[in-house]
């Protein structure tokens, strides 16, 4: 029979017992569990409820458990083990004895579970965290090799004023920047210990939850014995972070399958992540980034399918929460693979340093530098763009640019613009004169590229 089946008449069903499995996902946290029984053993030692050679015995048990399942010599059995916690559990009293069964003393399979869960999540945030720093100092580098090319500033995907490359990307790397310090606000939450708290009440027994805390490296507890093994919205803030992550990432990624088409033709995939048509031979399609947009949805179903779990339900632990951990696991190592590939595809693709050199200038995108320098001359803002607005309309009916108003003949729409305009349709002047905080002049970009560098790990 079963082990916790004392209570009941024969077996578990077959489907149920299959259902209620969470094996195949534990496995991921195996390592967290033997991190975590090593520390309780201490606590119970502590506490005078194992001999220290009780405590020894099962110490050198849990290690050899852990360089099992590192080497593979031992793998826990799903038709035998109904998760990771009942399996290293036997597999210790298997390994030692009577010892093994005092283990458990203390703790509850739900303190155990929220123990294990905090510490897995808190190694992958970590991970995670490390590859957005990588992500952003890739798009740092980027600035600086490619940052000086001119292109033009869109919005809602019409062309508005020109800007510089490193200015545009310095958008996506303050993002990433932002999306670091939700990991960051996340991982505090996360990183509280549960350990000890039991099913739900506490235990009578005179265990120290801090010593616990301490030998997990867990800077704080969390210090309600229900609220330890029934909270879930660590969880969910954990996945929020990512997913908003993600929502950065895919708009970077549709900005790399867009400026990699002929029609922009501002950048080049390389080989090593795009691929061909099964019909078309001309085909480079920009799969890595397609694949990294279409990851966000995955994330953000995952983390649909954590704020549901917990919706409406009652405290303390229900067995509903074990569902968290497929959900939690796939979003993390999306999240973890997207900023990998992206920032792979950031360090390798080529950038055409020229390819708006020429047709930016006198582009209608310089229409505001037209309207900015009545401005300077004291002409109201309403009146000069109302004035530069019907320029744009004679220009546009000529079937010309902006530069059919050289050589003065701009002054016939308004007298107070300079008869020579060649400096207003130089869209590098035009972006040397974005001095204000944050804009587009290289001095600028080179500014906030400092700042960010600086919130690197070293």
């Amino acid at each position: 029979m079963s082990r916790l089946r004392g209570r009941f008449e024969g077996e578990v069903d077959e489907l149920m017992r299959r259902v209620s499995s969470s094996l195949p996902a534990d496995l991921d946290m195996a390592e967290d569990d033997v991190e975590g029984s090593v520390a309780h053993v201490a606590v119970l030692a502590a506490a005078g409820l194992l001999a220290e050679h009780e405590a020894d015995v099962l110490r050198e048990g849990l290690q050899r458990i852990r360089t099992e399942l590192a080497d593979g010599a031992w793998k826990p059995d799903p038709a035998i083990h109904e998760d990771i916690h009942m399996a290293v559990e036997a597999r210790l009293v298997e390994l030692v004895g009577e010892p093994g069964r005092r283990l458990h003393t203390a703790r509850s399979r739900n303190d155990q579970v929220a123990t294990d869960v905090r510490l897995w999540l808190r190694r992958r945030l970590r991970e995670v965290d490390l590859a957005a720093a990588g992500l952003l100092a890739a798009v740092l580098d980027r600035v600086e090799s490619d940052g000086r090319t001119l292109m033009p500033g869109y919005t809602h995907l019409q062309r508005g004023q020109p800007v510089l490359l490193g200015h545009h990307l310095l958008a996506h790397a303050w993002a990433l920047s932002r999306d670091r310090e939700r990991l960051a606000g996340a991982l505090e939450r996360v990183n509280r210990c549960p350990l000890g708290a039991g099913a739900l009440a506490g235990t009578p027994h005179p265990i120290d939850r801090q010593l616990a805390a301490d030998l997990l490296a867990f800077p704080a507890l969390v210090e309600n014995a229900m609220d330890a093994v029934s909270a879930r919205d660590h969880l969910q803030e954990a996945a929020a972070a990512c997913a908003i992550l993600m929502a950065n990432l895919s708009r970077m990624a549709e900005e790399l399958v867009l400026w990699s088409t002929a029609e922009i033709d501002l950048v080049r995939l390389s080989d090593r992540h795009s691929t061909g048509s099964s019909i078309m031979p001309q085909k480079r399609n920009p799969d890595g980034a397609e694949l990294v947009r279409g990851k966000a949805g995955r994330v953000f179903g995952a983390l649909q399918a954590l704020l549901v779990l917990v919706k409406g339900l009652p405290l303390a632990y229900n067995r509903d929460l074990q569902e968290e951990r497929e959900p939690l696991q796939d979003l993390l190592r999306q999240t973890f693979d997207s900023l990998r590939l992206m920032t792979a595809m950031w360090r390798d693709l080529e950038v055409r340093r020229d390819r708006f050199e020429a047709t930016l200038r006198g582009d209608f995108a310089l229409a505001t530098e037209l309207a900015d320098a009545l401005v300077r001359r004291g002409v109201p803002f309403r009146d000069a763009h109302e004035g530069v607005a019907r320029m744009v309309r004679w220009c546009e009916e000529q079937g010309g640019d902006l530069t059919l108003l050289d050589h003065g003949r701009g002054t016939v729409f308004h007298p107070s613009l300079p008869s020579d305009l060649g400096e207003l349709l130089d869209p590098h002047a035009a972006v040397a004169r974005r001095t204000s905080r944050g804009g587009t002049c290289w001095p600028e970009v080179e500014r906030q590229v400092e700042l960010l560098r600086q919130t690197l790990p070293a």
